[in-house]
């Protein structure tokens, strides 16, 4: 969970240090927002391919290479000495980081008594909405006391206490490796009900995705909140993503499609909601919340679709999902910043943003239509 934790701060922290950042490496905003851009393009080549290419690894000493290399990686973000570098290191950190997921939450299973294997891999996973809940608001209040490369040294910090967890108290599953190849674990893509899975998490995150990485700019020059008030409403975010993550998994179990159109249709209402009040302190607020729970409400079901619709390649189906997931992050990135250098200003980004999780409703729509008819003929 520490290791997630970490790990995974280091992917989010990037929505509270971007005006800092930019400033200090004399780049536009938009061009600033295209280090999610270059994270999320780590993890989607990353992901499967480290992922397939690695089945056969042992995956204790797999694990502590991996966050060897994500160490290694914020090292290098913190002492960046200009723009390119950073967005190197960047990407050679995400490269591992689907990896890194897949694998823990393997062993993770593995290790657990068969009674808790769930609740052992929710705790697990349950370190990425801490670090919405506290690792992103400590990471921008780091960054906001020392300068942002302090908050790149704390999460190296993190990893490298993992790591030293990992080595001492985690063992050496070694037949919990699959016993496949690259090339079967791969086979997987030729499936469509696996890439209408991935189309579906792409798109139906991507809206969500536009505004969070454009959130500090979005809050202080659009509403007015002071710098300092970002930490405190990415902690309101977090509070909401983990509290809609929990209510959207308990939905996802009831009815897995009728929920997630239904949650995306809220959410493309709440961020319209969003851009309509975004010049009341007040209502910010509260539809920060209101998006973060919103946002979050739809990825178990997701994530429980990629899973089954890539039943012969588990690990590399966690890949998956974390890639289609980055994807829409590299794309959201990439169509804000369009936004912005049209000239048609950062308030805009809550409309388009709506429209894209419009597109997410078109595509699950179909993917849920598509297994009606799947139920209704015969074969």
């Amino acid at each position: 969970m520490l290791c997630v934790f970490g790990i995974t701060t280091g992917e989010f922290v990037i929505a509270g240090i971007l005006p800092d950042l930019a400033e200090d490496l004399t780049v536009s905003i938009p061009a600033a927002g295209l280090l999610v851009t270059a994270y999320a393009i780590g993890m989607i080549v990353g992901g499967p391919v480290l992922t397939a290419l690695s089945a056969r690894f042992p995956r204790k000493p797999l694990i502590l290479a991996l966050l060897a290399i994500a160490i290694a990686g914020n090292l290098a973000s913190a002492l960046a000495p200009s723009y390119p570098v950073l967005f190197a290191a960047r990407v050679v950190t995400a490269l591992v980081t689907s990896t890194f997921f897949a694998n823990a939450i393997v062993i993770a299973a593995s290790t657990a008594p068969p009674d808790r294997q769930a609740s052992t891999v929710s705790t697990l996973v349950f370190g990425m909405n801490l670090s919405m809940i506290l690792g992103a608001p400590i990471g921008t209040l780091i960054g906001d006391a020392h300068g942002w490369r302090a908050t790149f040294l704390a999460i190296a910090a993190c990893c490298t206490a993992g790591l030293l967890l990992v080595a001492r108290l985690v063992p050496d599953v070694r037949d919990a490796a699959p016993a496949t190849s690259a090339v079967a674990e791969l086979r997987v893509f030729r499936r469509r009900d696996v890439l209408l899975a991935i189309a579906v998490t792409a798109v139906g995150n991507a809206g969500l995705l536009m505004v969070f990485t454009f959130f500090a700019p979005l809050v202080t020059t659009v509403t007015g909140f002071a710098a300092g008030a970002v930490a405190v409403l990415l902690l309101v975010y977090g509070v909401g993503a983990a509290a809609g993550n929990i209510a959207g998994g308990r939905l996802s179990d009831m009815s897995p499609m009728r929920a997630q159109v239904g949650l995306l249709a809220l959410l493309a209402g709440a961020l319209v909601l969003m851009w309509a009040g975004s010049g009341s302190t007040a209502v910010t607020a509260v539809m920060v919340f209101v998006v973060g729970a919103l946002g979050f409400s739809v990825i178990p079901g997701m994530q429980a679709r990629v899973l089954a619709t890539a039943a012969a390649a588990p690990t590399l189906a966690m890949a998956v999902n974390a890639s289609a997931y980055q994807l829409a992050a590299a794309f959201a990135a990439w169509l804000g910043g369009r936004v912005i250098d049209a000239g048609l200003g950062l308030r805009s980004l809550y409309l388009v943003a709506a429209a894209v999780t419009v597109a997410g409703i078109a595509v699950s729509g179909y993917a849920w239509l598509r297994d009606r008819g799947r139920v209704v003929r015969p074969g």
